[in-house]
């Protein structure tokens, strides 16, 4: 059964100020839960308004979430998380660009600040669960456990980003808009019945705390500004140059600015990222195909599984799944591809699932690549 089934709980709904989170706190209300609504000010000096649909967090949104709590008529608090979410969230980004890897901070957040600050001081207040926006499921079993499962839409399931959650947060987690099938206009359209006026704000989109959409320039003022070096191409020949490594992404194309094409006239794409010299290694597209990786930091929504077995996994928040067989040895996950996949950057998050049900994640260090079979 899923969780709107159980008794009524003491609810912490995490409220942002968009249409998402203000619906799923609207609908644990109205499944007779005792929810009180909490912004969280996630930003040390927070803007006064969005720009667009890029960005979150501002003065703004905090008002938007105030304004839906007293529309649902629960109780409503901003909690000051900015510290945390600096140290937790936007230095382990910076770190993490800094040592040439690619980080979801989204899914940094949930695990950090969402369903670890937030989540123990709900508990430590006496709540029973937190609720969020999140498009995902959390069923709970016939022996009492619960497993985190995609959304019911396939088209705006969020469980990758959840794959981060352990069975405690996931025993206290709470996803209202998981198991419906509605779109995202219907879900618009809800919040307009139940007098929500952010039925028509725009998503955010990007990375929240760049609200200007510069990854680049966010780096380059937080590592020193421009650091010249060579593009190289996979003989090690310079073709071009750069004003910092940490600008780059693994099979990215564009933005490289080569002074002259590939000699198949081809276009090329990054394939490695070497913080150490300050290169960068381009190359075909095929160059990327990656047979295999090894991930760290695993970490499961139950138990751990045992011995070598055949999952499918997501490598990033909106890719496809692919069949894999993966092993968890000494810590390290390592996992192989039954066709390769191209285009996967160390730092990212491996999520794995058994049908629909999300069995953990790890956060990939090496991978095999199919023609060069070395390690990236």
């Amino acid at each position: 059964m899923t969780e709107t089934s159980q008794r009524p709980l003491r609810v912490l709904a995490a409220m942002s100020g968009g249409v998402d989170s203000a619906v799923a706190a609207a609908r644990a209300a109205e499944a007779g839960h005792d929810v009180t609504g909490v912004h969280l000010a996630l930003s040390a000096n927070p803007q006064s308004f969005r720009t667009g649909a890029r960005g979150c967090c501002t003065i703004e949104d905090s008002r938007d979430a105030r304004r839906a709590a007293d529309v649902i008529g629960i109780p409503f608090y901003v909690w000051d998380l900015a510290e945390r979410f600096r140290e937790d969230v936007v230095d382990d980004f910076v770190a993490e660009y800094e040592a040439g890897r690619t980080p979801n901070p989204c899914l940094r957040c949930n695990e950090k600040i969402k369903f670890a600050a937030l989540l123990d001081k709900a508990l430590a207040l006496g709540f029973d669960a937190v609720c969020t926006g999140h498009y995902a499921t959390v069923v709970l079993k016939d022996d009492g456990t619960r497993e985190l499962h995609r959304a019911s839409d396939m088209a705006k399931d969020q469980s990758y980003v959840l794959g981060v959650l352990d069975e405690k947060q996931l025993a206290h987690a709470m996803f209202p808009l998981g198991d419906t099938l509605t779109t995202k206009d219907e879900i618009r359209a809800e919040a307009e019945r139940r007098g929500l006026a952010v039925a028509k704000k725009p998503d955010s989109h990007d990375i929240c705390f760049i609200a200007d959409g510069d990854t680049q320039g966010f780096l380059a003022s937080r590592l020193g500004g421009p650091a010249q070096g060579d593009i190289l191409d996979e003989a090690g020949e310079k073709v071009g140059t750069h004003e910092g490594a940490f600008g780059f992404t693994i099979g990215q194309r564009k933005g490289l600015r080569i002074g002259h094409p590939a000699p198949d006239g081809k276009p090329r794409y990054v394939l490695d990222i070497s913080p150490v010299n300050n290169t960068v290694t381009v190359g075909p597209a095929e160059a990327l195909d990656v047979t295999a990786l090894t991930a760290i930091r695993p970490r499961w929504c139950g138990t751990a599984p045992s011995g070598p077995g055949t999952y499918t996994a997501q490598l990033r928040a909106h890719g496809g799944e692919t069949e894999v067989t993966a092993e968890l040895v000494d810590g390290t996950l390592t996992v192989t591809f039954g066709e390769p996949v191209r285009g996967v950057a160390p730092g990212q998050a491996v999520v794995l699932y058994d049908g629909s049900r999300v069995v953990g994640s790890a956060t990939i260090a090496t991978t095999v690549r199919r023609e060069t079979a070395t390690a990236g």
